[in-house]
């Protein structure tokens, strides 16, 4: 097959943790022909979608671990897959990128729809199962939220739309005197809005981090915030454990997967604290590399292999 991944340059790579060059490596390893292009290199002329390709050879090497070949116009229709990889922020360039892969839509399979990437903001799409998260408001206003802060028991976080690994989290208690700042630098002044969360004391045993294929389990991951920080991303020092799913792990799953599927959805990460859903992570989730080794499993050989049955 021939697969595109659009995403970040190769330089943002991190060769033991990067799920999109995991995934890339493992394709490669199959015969696959693996491009690379950023999200700007994608053009539309007419009803025609392509992209300013350049094909990459990976190698587990932490200085260069993409190696990119001659650039090349590619018409996407004649691409096999189209694997969306571009890290957030949904940002104008990740808009217009979905525009123009709409082109192809029911010639190419992207993974994920670009109609699914448009809908599904990764903290509002979880308030589609409000039964599943902890209590949550999404608002602007100062003063909506801190009476929000005060119903849910005077502790919760607030967080950006459009953040991502951590960017922008804040706890905020009833009695902090930094409380107003803490909600006016989210919400920038007022003029942004942002998702605050009741507070789960079971952040401090880890947020499980649950990949998707399909709607199926793929493989999960546990991690541990340290050093006092509320927040347990691998980018702000996470420690990552082993994890295995519970029962109302399997009932989150149960109750996302046929929405996911339905929107095209197809490689997601649900993000899980003490058995609430948190966030539904569909831009670029991460964690397969660390799922895979502590699992002893070849969870990027998985997603191949339905890439190769999909398409």
């Amino acid at each position: 097959m021939r697969i595109v991944f659009v995403m970040d340059p190769p330089s943002t790579v991190l060769v033991d943790e990067d799920t999109s060059f995991a995934l890339m490596l493992a394709a490669q390893s199959r015969g696959h022909r693996v491009d690379h292009c950023t999200a700007q290199e994608l053009w539309l002329r007419g009803g025609t979608a392509g992209a300013r390709v350049r094909r990459a050879t990976c190698q587990r090497d932490p200085k260069n671990p993409i190696t990119l070949g001659e650039p090349e116009d590619l018409d996407l229709a004649d691409a096999d897959v189209v694997f969306v990889r571009k890290d957030p922020p949904f940002d104008d360039d990740y808009l217009w990128a979905t525009q123009i892969l709409e082109h192809v839509r029911g010639q190419t399979l992207v993974v994920n729809d670009p109609r699914g990437l448009r809908d599904a903001n990764e903290k509002i799409y979880a308030t589609y199962f409000p039964a599943l998260m902890p209590d949550t408001l999404i608002a602007n206003d100062k003063a909506r939220i801190k009476a929000f802060v005060k119903e849910v028991g005077g502790r919760a976080v607030i967080k950006p739309l459009s953040g991502a690994g951590g960017e922008g989290i804040f706890a905020l208690t009833e009695s902090d005197p930094n409380l107003n700042a803490c909600i006016e630098t989210v919400t920038r002044g007022g003029e942004r809005l942002a998702m605050a969360q009741a507070f789960l004391p079971d952040v401090t045993e880890g947020d499980k981090r649950i990949l998707l294929l399909d709607g199926e389990p793929l493989g999960a991951i546990l991690r541990v915030p340290q050093g006092g920080d509320l927040r347990s991303n691998i980018h702000v020092g996470g420690r990552v454990d082993a994890a295995e799913l519970d029962d109302a792990d399997r009932a989150i799953i149960e109750a996302v997967a046929p929405r996911l599927k339905a929107d095209g959805l197809y490689f997601v990460g649900l993000d899980v604290i003490g058995g609430k859903l948190t966030e539904v992570n569909v831009t670029s989730p991460t964690g397969i590399q660390q799922a895979s080794r502590l699992s002893g499993r070849d969870l990027e050989a998985k997603v191949v292999d339905w890439l190769e049955a999909k398409a």
